[in-house]
């Protein structure tokens, strides 16, 4: 079903799409965009499943719950390094490299015999994903015209934005009717189907690295950092926010952070040209996308277990509550693309700024009293103003910039996005363990729960307020 509706709207059935856009590149586009999908709708599907597979595998919720976070941390990773690859290597050779990981790493997490052979599949797939998602805006930024970008890029949004919700559906569904890992083989004939899509409809050359050599020690330097962040925070959900511990890894993250700007204002080799972030409107765009898919992957988290630990739901359930705030979402993502294509940005950001800040709102007054109906329709007005808001941020952000700056921008937007999740999910879930160490035990998916709402309507207030801000500073003028 799902796999149908992204199909349609890339073939542009319904949809009023010019001529220039020839079939081989909608085809092109879905390959490697489902592809993207099918990792992300894989790492998402596991959340449901960690109750089970805490038993399974006989492993802690803080251990199991990396198969997520280090999935995330890896594919932030690789994503940094994609502004060099898209130049270097030919896109038809990155996309099968990347299916022939997918496939690789599903068969190995199908068949895992214990957890730590299951996070090495899963680290396969998190380097399928951060090639393929780059990938996919840079054949959109490269063979898509610009009258019909925002369009495109909210079509590719569709893919992003959906699978995080529609996996705790679909692992949901698998896991109460089979088991987990029957979660990994139901993909396989759509990767092998994707292959020979991808096969048939990728052309292009690479655009060549003359003059540029790889930055190793920016990758080892961005992989200590990504690191440090979330060793940092889960030292305040082992310890508190005022441990000593927190404070400690607070300081030396700071002092990396220092370091790493330092030499890659010295050094002549690039990973990513971070000078694009000088430029003020890109910089506010990154952070509305980077603050839309940090609410986004941190809901499609912390919502499932709420509603099985506290609502005491099964895994089906739990996913099922999602499935029609992700649907009208999915729905919504290209109209708000052709929205920004005709009108601009500041409508369609003001619209999704509003709609979260109200969602995320509802969420944290209500959350003592949250059931499985109202969970479902406050879950929509946030999933319509993602979309409303997360393709014409990308879209915006990809104009600030011309030629080879292109390429950074993607990979820095598509790094800062994937780390988002990885970073929504850690935040969230020490939100609740640093709540657990202050409060009942009985309480302490709820309290930690409301503090997770409350965190998420500040961030979604901010995310408003640089919409406005830019309005009047940029572009009213």
């Amino acid at each position: 079903m799902t796999e149908h509706i992204v199909i349609a709207f890339f073939c542009g059935r319904g949809i009023n799409l010019k001529d220039e856009v020839s079939t081989r590149v909608k085809l092109s586009i879905l390959a490697v965009g489902l592809l993207s999908f099918t990792g992300i709708l894989i790492e998402t599907s596991m959340n449901v499943t960690f109750p089970t597979l805490t038993k399974d595998l006989n492993v802690s919720l803080n251990t199991v719950q990396w198969l997520t976070t280090g999935y995330l941390l890896l594919t932030t990773i690789v994503m940094s390094t994609t502004a060099y690859v898209l130049k270097k290597f030919e896109p038809l050779k990155i996309f099968l490299f990347a299916t022939l990981l997918c496939l690789i790493g599903s068969m190995i997490c199908f068949l895992a015999p214990n957890f730590s052979v299951l996070l090495i599949g899963r680290l396969l797939q998190a380097i399928a994903t951060g090639l393929s998602t780059p990938l996919m805006f840079n054949l959109i930024f490269e063979e898509i015209p610009v009258s019909k970008l925002g369009l495109y890029t909210g079509l590719a949004g569709v893919v992003i934005s959906l699978a995080p919700a529609l996996g705790p559906t679909y692992g949901g569904i698998i896991n109460k009717i089979w088991t987990w890992r029957e979660i990994f083989i139901g993909v396989v004939p759509l990767i092998i189907l994707l292959a020979v899509i991808g096969w048939l409809s990728i052309k292009g050359k690479a655009s060549g690295t003359q003059g540029i050599s790889f930055d190793y020690l920016s990758v080892l330097g961005l992989a200590i950092i990504f690191s440090m962040i979330l060793f940092t925070f889960n030292q305040a959900g082992s310890h508190s926010f005022l441990s000593k511990q927190f404070l400690i890894a607070l300081i030396v993250n700071i002092a990396f952070i220092g370091i790493f700007v330092w030499y890659n204002h010295q050094s002549k080799r690039q990973l990513i040209d971070f000078s694009i972030l000088k430029l003020p409107v890109l910089r506010l765009r990154l952070f509305s996308y980077f603050s839309l898919q940090f609410i986004n992957i941190g809901l499609s988290f912390v919502l499932p277990i709420f509603a099985q630990t506290v609502l005491k739901l099964d895994s089906a359930q739990a996913g099922l509550m999602l499935l029609p705030g992700s649907l009208l979402g999915a729905i919504l993502g290209p109209y708000a693309g052709h929205l920004y294509d005709q009108k601009g940005a500041t409508m369609p950001l003001l619209i999704s700024g509003f709609l979260i800040t109200i969602g995320s709102a509802i969420f944290w007054f209500k959350s003592a009293n949250l059931s499985l109906f109202s969970i479902t329709i406050i879950y929509i007005v946030v999933r319509l103003g993602f979309n409303f808001g997360f393709g014409p941020s990308l879209s915006d952000g990809s104009m600030q910039v011309q030629g080879p700056q292109k390429s950074d921008q993607n990979s820095l937007f598509s790094m800062m996005q994937q780390y988002a999740g990885s970073l929504g999910t850690n935040v969230l879930s020490v939100v609740i363990s640093a709540t657990a160490l202050t409060s009942d035990s009985n309480f302490k998916t709820v309290l930690g729960t409301k503090n997770d709402f409350f965190l998420l309507t500040i961030l979604s207030c901010l995310v408003l307020i640089s919409v406005i801000y830019v309005y009047f500073r940029y572009e009213k003028n």
